[in-house]
């Protein structure tokens, strides 16, 4: 197993943690649970392979991954009193998969020989769209649509990462060094409340 492969199942891991954990705090019932883990898990990934026409998607071909979520799940709701406060979980679990995912979907889209600013889009869709998905079901507005910086430190991530590809560093090194720059981003703009402008109309102001 390499290196890559690991990120990967930490990735999933981490999502589908979040997912499992989202769904819980919404009191859904245990199919209820594993779907919006699911989706969390897989979303971005099955969004990417569509796109770049790697059909059937990943989680059809390593049914590893189904296994994988299914004792996350388990293993989420035996445990869930005893992974904290359900929002920093979320939050941390989150953080996490948005940092992993997002330098998996680079590393392919440099793979499959795509542009940069592509393979950068590329990475911010599987960092961020099994949110999205997961979000929408749960139905609240998801956060990448928010005020709150999300795919943006998705998108420096991937921007890191391609600086650091083409300097030629180890890649090892550099899925770590871009992950952790995309999970001390969120950390920090969370912390302090930084955060995109959001805009209104004038006839919403007196409403």
């Amino acid at each position: 197993m390499t290196f890559f492969d690991t990120l990967d199942i930490l990735g999933t891991a981490a999502f589908a943690i979040s997912g499992a954990l989202s769904a819980i705090h919404r009191k859904l019932d245990l199919f209820g649970i594993f779907i919006i883990a699911f989706v969390t898990a897989i979303g971005g990934g099955t969004l990417r392979d569509i796109l770049i026409g790697n059909t059937p998607v990943s989680w059809m071909q390593n049914t590893v991954n189904l296994y994988l979520i299914g004792g996350v799940v388990v293993f989420s709701i035996i445990f869930r009193n005893k992974l904290g406060y359900l929002k920093k979980s979320l939050f941390l679990f989150d953080t996490i998969g948005l940092g992993i995912f997002t330098i998996i979907g680079v590393e392919i889209g440099i793979q499959t020989g795509l542009e940069p600013v592509i393979s950068i889009a590329l990475g911010t869709m599987t960092g961020c769209f099994g949110g999205v998905i997961r979000d929408i079901l749960c139905n609240e507005i998801p956060v990448i649509f928010r005020k709150e910086i999300y795919a943006t430190a998705s998108i420096a991530g991937g921007i890191c990462f391609m600086v650091l590809h083409s300097s030629r560093i180890d890649q090892n090194i550099i899925y770590i060094a871009t992950t952790l720059l995309i999970i001390v981003i969120r950390l920090v703009v969370v912390k302090y409340q930084v955060s995109l402008p959001s805009f209104i109309l004038q006839n919403q102001k007196n409403t």
